[in-house]
């Protein structure tokens, strides 16, 4: 049937004037599989295009009583950063990070992930370059990318506006959840290093360097050997894998993801009522681009340390003879880790953790 038009010859409302391109979408979705494709495992079945992503549960006999665990988040504000430096390929690697970092806390292997991309309008290499990016991360957590999806909002966000978020499943048998249940008073709490900001606290760092201070994000920064825009899309380290070989080689009693909230924040969400985490400040440095937030914005630390990683992504708490073991694993991974605490009781303490001491210089 032909498009209605009036008698003056004038074609009726479509779906491409209203601003969504069905054609680039399609063509998006064909630059992606390549990508795709890489990211799998063999318990995935079909492909790229179906309404849902299949996993073969069966693959789950292998446990006595498996536990799924379940975890969804985005990349917040970093992606105005991607906009602007038209680098796109960095953003669906911190997304896999936020989500399937969150899942291994509890002991969980990583097993698939799906996505969601919301664009003002597609453009369908730079749609293809972030689902890049996903199945990257996808393989470095070990997890497949099952599907996901592409919206274009018209109308409700700018031509290279866009947003991504995305959710993982993981799997854990029942009598190898880690958490608070596990943690005993002596136990030794090691922090593992982050790459940089990680995925969090964009909003202050966008606010103190771009809008109050004015830098640019190619200007090059001594203290950082590259540009600030290089600095700020610094991919979040993926520690899903490095996680699960400390749960093989040594007992873990619980893991802690460090992201929105901060360092002790994060850490008292896994300390059990009566107990206390205590972090010595003294046992790292934390880089040049968190002392340049601080310094620039005048940024008390305490609002920093509640903002921001302060270097330090993922934390363990191992029972401490198992703590040079467990430091011996993460350094045949390549992972710098040290012990930056331990566990007390939380005698008139009236949180779960505190940071005390003052940084190494």
């Amino acid at each position: 049937m032909s498009p209605v038009s009036d008698q003056s010859g004038t074609t009726g409302a479509s779906y491409a004037a209203a601003g969504v391109d069905i054609e680039a979408g399609d063509r998006a979705v064909e630059l992606m599989k390549e990508w795709v494709k890489k990211a799998q495992r063999p318990e995935v079945l079909g492909g790229l295009g179906g309404f849902a992503g299949l996993f073969d549960a069966s693959a789950l006999k292998r446990y006595e009583r498996p536990l799924l665990a379940s975890a969804t988040d985005g990349v917040g504000t970093k992606v105005d950063i991607a906009r602007q430096m038209g680098v796109y390929d960095t953003i669906g690697h911190d997304l896999v990070a936020m989500v399937m970092d969150d899942i291994v806390v509890c002991g969980a292997e990583p097993l698939f992930m799906t996505d969601y991309i919301c664009v003002g309008k597609v453009h369908p290499e730079r749609v293809a370059s972030i689902v890049k990016g996903i199945a990257d991360g996808c393989v470095l957590a070990g997890c497949a990318l099952v599907g996901g999806e592409t919206a274009e909002h018209p109308g409700l966000l700018g031509e290279d506006d866009f947003d991504v978020a995305g959710a993982g499943t993981g799997v854990v048998e029942a009598d190898r959840l880690l958490g608070a249940d596990r943690i005993r008073t002596g136990d030794a709490v090691i922090a593992m290093a982050a790459s940089g900001l990680h995925s969090n606290g964009y909003s202050l760092v966008r606010h103190v360097l771009l809008n109050q201070a004015g830098l640019a994000l190619d200007a090059r920064i001594e203290e950082f050997g590259r540009t600030l825009g290089e600095e700020l899309l610094e991919p979040t380290k993926i520690y899903s894998l490095d996680c699960l070989a400390l749960t093989r080689t040594t007992e873990v009693h619980a893991f802690s993801h460090i992201t929105g909230g901060g360092l002790a924040a994060n850490l008292a969400r896994v300390i059990p009522d009566g107990l206390h985490a205590i972090v010595d400040r003294s046992t790292w440095t934390p880089a040049p681009v968190f002392d340049l937030v601080g310094r620039t914005g005048r940024v008390e630390r305490l609002e920093l340390e509640k903002t921001l990683n302060m270097g330090v992504g993922m934390m363990a708490i191992v029972p401490s003879e198992s703590a040079d073991a467990a430091l011996a694993t993460l350094a045949d991974r390549g992972v710098d880790a040290w012990v930056a605490g331990e566990i007390t009781d939380r005698g008139e303490h009236t949180t779960g953790a505190e940071l005390v001491g003052d940084y190494a210089v």
